[in-house]
């Protein structure tokens, strides 16, 4: 308990650090992300994941972890989608956008920070990450780009693969994806790099979490959720799926599934519980995807995802 209470006060101080600054600092808030957001999207991040699967356990991460990961993502948006196309009769590519938004994990500026300071162990964000990056993001481009799909004209046929091909390798051959896939080949070979190389590895990597969570803060300044009074069944769906069902998923899986127990079956679940990731909002946005309703959520989900962490925490100590 005293692990978690200091993730989330560390994720919370600095997170209402770059809040306060961006209320403070109006004139200067905006040069200040468009600074930082590419030192940490080029360099920081890239540099944590290395060196973070770099000194993970594959053979657990690979072998538990992400199946239970993967199971629990697509166990939460087939949820979702069913509320939102049998109750809600919402249409397609609404219903796409808020599975994806029930089910898709912030953490890379959340989960970090819990699953360093909360858990003690990388192995579960690693986990989530490189299942979201190497599986669920691809699938649900895909999904995007076939329900966004240009009606008859010429070239219609060749333009939706097109642009899907080259959007799903866009998600994957990324900065972060390539820092993971280096971290891998340092784990499987064993190969220890030199002092003068691997020190100032750390450091840029540890300097990521901070960076993203003052960014985090800063974007939370300005937002105002249920702007579309219309869409609040939509925004009240997705946050409990990814709020309540998605947590109690993966203790399902984890629990009965793969036999965890204790700190290993807590990190399964507290990664579960995170709020879901802004990248649901960019991904949609980018196919012209209806995503209203997936930008409340990840707002509504990022205010009570400590309670949720916390409740999590309480049955499962």
């Amino acid at each position: 308990m005293t692990g978690v209470l200091l993730g989330f006060g560390v994720v919370a101080v600095i997170a209402a650090t770059g809040f306060a600054t961006a209320v403070l600092l109006p004139g200067e808030a905006g040069n200040i992300r468009r600074g930082l957001t590419p030192v940490v999207y080029h360099l920081t991040n890239p540099a944590l994941m290395l060196v973070l699967v770099a000194g993970t356990d594959l053979g657990a991460v690979l072998g538990v972890y992400t199946p239970i990961a993967l199971v629990t993502a697509a166990v939460s948006g087939a949820v979702f989608a069913l509320v939102s196309g049998l109750l809600l009769r919402r249409s397609g590519a609404r219903t796409a956008v808020g599975a994806m938004a029930s089910s898709y994990v912030n953490a890379g500026n959340i989960g970090l920070p819990i699953a360093l300071y909360a858990v003690g162990s990388a192995a579960p964000v690693v986990s989530v990450l490189l299942a979201q990056l190497l599986v669920i993001a691809p699938v649900y481009l895909v999904l995007f780009s076939w329900l966004a799909r240009p009606r008859g004209g010429p070239g219609a046929a060749e333009a939706g693969p097109r642009a899907t091909a080259h959007t799903v390798a866009r998600s994957v051959a990324n900065p972060v994806t390539v820092g993971t896939a280096l971290g891998v080949l340092v784990s499987a070979t064993g190969v220890e790099l030199p002092a003068i190389l691997w020190t100032p590895l750390e450091m840029l990597g540890h300097s990521s979490v901070p960076l993203l969570l003052l960014l985090f803060g800063m974007s939370l300044h300005g937002r105002r959720p249920f702007r579309h009074r219309a869409l609040v069944p939509d925004v009240a769906a997705g946050t409990l799926v990814k709020l309540a069902v998605m947590p109690a998923v993966a203790w399902l899986v984890g629990r009965f599934g793969f036999g965890l127990a204790g700190t290993e079956l807590l990190g399964v679940v507290v990664m579960a519980a995170l709020p879901t990731a802004q990248n649901v909002f960019l991904f949609s946005s980018r196919f012209r995807m209806p995503a209203d309703a997936a930008r409340d959520i990840i707002l509504v989900s990022s205010l009570l995802s400590f309670p949720a962490v916390l409740l999590a925490t309480l049955l499962l100590r």
